[in-house]
C-alpha cells in the first residue's frame, strides 16, 4: 500500500526556514514515509490517537496516520525544543 501526503500550509512555512542540507534530507524522510508510515525510529505521541513523530538531528516531524483513506498528513516541522508546545 503506498499512502498519500497532505501537508498543514504552516509546514511548507516552517520548510522555508530551514538550511538547505536539512530541508532535503528531512523532505525525502516524508517521501519515505509513503512506502513506510511507521518506519523504525518513529514513535507513537502520548495523549494521542494517530500522531506519530520522526527525528532527524535536532529536528522533529510530527504527522498523522489515517488509514482508512491511506494518507499522511504531516502536521509540524521544528527545532526539538520547540515542536511540542502547542501540540
Amino acid at each position: 500500500m503506498v499512502y498519500r501526503l497532505q501537508y498543514k500550509s504552516s509546514v511548507k512555512k516552517e520548510l522555508r526556514k530551514l538550511s538547505r542540507t536539512d530541508r532535503m534530507t528531512i523532505v525525502h524522510k516524508i517521501k519515505l514515509l509513503k512506502k513506510e508510515p511507521r518506519p523504525e525510529g518513529s514513535a507513537k505521541l502520548k495523549g494521542s490517537r494517530d500522531l506519530f513523530r520522526i527525528r532527524h538531528g535536532d529536528y522533529r516531524i510530527i504527522y498523522q496516520i489515517q488509514n482508512n483513506v491511506l494518507i499522511i498528513i504531516i502536521i509540524r516541522i521544528g527545532h526539538r525544543r520547540e515542536i511540542y508546545k502547542n501540540l
